[in-house]
């Protein structure tokens, strides 16, 4: 994971009726998923919890994966005050992106023990509600190019979609992740800047219909189900 600018965010007591009511509204949803499982054919999607944290921490040591996401590493103790933070923090939506065929042939076994990666809406723009900032990473290397992260992109759209109203979407990579590119363009993603100062680049999707009937039909096999912190089991 890692912190797109949050400006926008960051006021104080005052502000007008109207900024105050977004960002409870927000707030409210952005905790929508605290309960929720989306169970995939290659991956289940799971509320980010303590639980979460020694393994993600561990991801996160890698000089790789952290200029990948612009992230700075992170003690332990502040790995799971950031987890803490991410649960209620009014901007954001994260799913742990667990490995289902592990999860599924093996009952009892730990969630920690089938992560591979995570996904991520970010609503940052008070202006625009219905644009969010979408990111994934597949941390495991054994587990790239398989096919995860694609499903894993899919089924957050479609849960932006049809949970968070959400109509439009962007991703922004670093122009030398040939790969997270191709992938979201092959996800009808397309390319609308350029940052030569972050080295980024930005795509952008809008959900026409077409869009939409086109996103509902690669997601007709997701089910959602009840989730309580680590206590779901698998079918």
């Amino acid at each position: 994971m890692r912190e797109p600018s949050l400006g926008a965010w960051q006021v104080g007591g005052g502000g007008s009726p109207l900024l105050q009511w977004t960002l409870l509204s927000a707030a409210a949803t952005m905790r929508l998923n605290q309960n929720t499982l989306l169970l995939g054919k290659k991956v289940v999607l799971v509320p980010y919890t303590s639980e979460h944290v020694p393994r993600y921490h561990e991801w996160m040591k890698s000089e790789e994966l952290q200029r990948l996401t612009a992230s700075e590493p992170l003690s332990l103790e502040q790995e799971y005050a950031m987890q803490r933070s991410w649960r209620e923090d009014a901007d954001k939506c994260t799913f742990i992106v667990l490995d289902a065929e592990k999860w599924q042939a093996q009952p009892g076994t730990t969630e920690e023990s089938c992560m591979v990666g995570d996904v991520n809406l970010f609503l940052t723009d008070l202006e625009d509600p219905t644009l969010g900032e979408i990111e994934v990473m597949i941390a495991e290397p054994s587990f790239r190019g398989k096919g995860l992260g694609t499903e894993a992109v899919l089924m957050m759209l479609s849960y932006g979609v049809t949970r968070l109203d959400l109509t439009k979407f962007e991703a922004k990579i670093g122009q030398g992740n040939e790969p997270s590119i191709r992938m979201f363009q092959k996800l009808h993603f397309e390319q609308v800047a350029v940052s030569s100062v972050f080295q980024e680049v930005t795509l952008r999707l809008t959900i026409s219909e077409s869009e939409h009937e086109w996103l509902l039909e690669q997601t007709s096999h997701v089910e959602e189900k009840p989730y309580r912190d680590g206590s779901a089991e698998p079918c």
